[in-house]
């Protein structure tokens, strides 16, 4: 059934279902591109089902379906928005720590940004320029510099610049004009270029495939020297929820010396998080050595070098959402 078909005729709840489903992951994209978190993003999503759901009687063809969920999902968003703090990252809370630095308390998870499975955001077919496009919209840098923007600001650029609306659907959209949302633009656009988030990470080709290998390998069996031969100089190492994070290849090589010895003898599984390769780690920390879950490691690579490794230490959360399993068989 296409969009005329819907708009003109009532059909069964299983169509309008099928319908709406058909854009649950790029509304889950737009979501979580607008809250920083993949399960505030999938309430979004829900929420934004069951409102259109309950409204097609009322939907009258005058846009898109598409285009009709998009607002929706936008006033969703920023009604969860209104008063809350911004999500971040460690590098955007504290000055770098070195490896000495003592450990402070986890910070509450609604303080960081949080990591969404490919899946979850990503259409796993398309013209492959839009897909790295979209991949590139839902980096973990390019999210973290979005949630510095007010909401409405974050709305416009979103739409205008990932989604490339008109400047006046997004008016409509947001019940404000075209000279504002143009002004709120290249506001937003000025925050993101101070950000640095504007620089795409590396395609997933063979030299990358090459270089995550070679990661794995170093890893697995903590030979620190090859390892940080692999990072660019200004590589940084963070560990949501702790606020502590490291930059430099001396002070990472130092802290998993140190404090993070216990990483020695991990295994990595392989999976995809914010367009960017992942893994999920296991320390070998259970009975007998068992290798147990530690945390889900989100790579950022640029020109060639590992530019960021993000250790995400909530596994409780983030191992079922990625579907990686919570134990290791020998």
């Amino acid at each position: 059934m296409d969009e005329s078909t819907l708009a003109t005729g009532p059909g069964t709840d299983g169509d309008v279902e099928a319908q709406l489903e058909q854009h649950r992951v790029e509304l889950t994209a737009h979501c979580y591109r607008m809250l920083g978190s993949a399960f505030e993003a999938e309430d979004a999503v829900q929420d934004t089902m069951i409102r259109a759901w309950r409204a097609y009687d009322r939907f009258d063809g005058r846009s898109a379906l598409r285009s009709w969920l998009y607002r929706i999902a936008t006033n969703v968003c920023l009604d969860m928005l209104n008063g809350r703090q911004r999500r971040a990252r460690p590098m955007d809370l504290t000055g770098a720590s070195t490896a000495s630095s003592p450990l402070g308390p986890p910070l509450p998870e609604v303080t960081w940004l949080e990591p969404v499975p490919d899946a979850r955001v990503l259409p796993t077919d398309g013209d492959p320029a839009e897909v790295a496009a979209l991949r590139d919209s839902v980096r973990l840098a390019f999210v973290a510099a979005l949630q510095q923007l007010a909401p409405r600001q974050r709305a416009v650029l979103i739409l205008r610049e990932v989604l490339e609306w008109k400047a006046s659907e997004v008016a409509e959209l947001l019940d404000t004009t075209v000279a504002s949302v143009n002004s709120a633009l290249q506001r937003a656009r000025a925050t993101l270029a101070a950000s640095g988030a504007a620089t795409a990470s590396d395609p997933m080709d063979d030299a990358q495939r090459d270089l995550l290998t070679r990661y794995v390998d170093a890893f697995e069996r903590y030979d620190l020297d090859s390892l940080t031969s692999l990072l660019r100089e200004d590589a940084t190492l963070s560990m949501p929820p702790l606020d502590l994070w490291l930059r430099g290849g001396d002070q990472i090589r130092a802290w998993m010396l140190g404090p993070g010895h216990g990483c020695r003898g991990s295994r990595l599984i392989p999976t995809m998080a914010n367009g960017l390769p992942a893994f999920g780690q296991y320390r070998p920390s259970g009975p007998g050595g068992a290798h147990e879950p530690w945390a889900l490691q989100v790579i950022e690579v640029s020109g060639g070098r590992i530019v960021g490794l993000n250790s995400f230490l909530d596994v409780a959360r983030w191992f079922p959402l990625f579907g990686l399993p919570l134990r290791l068989d020998s």
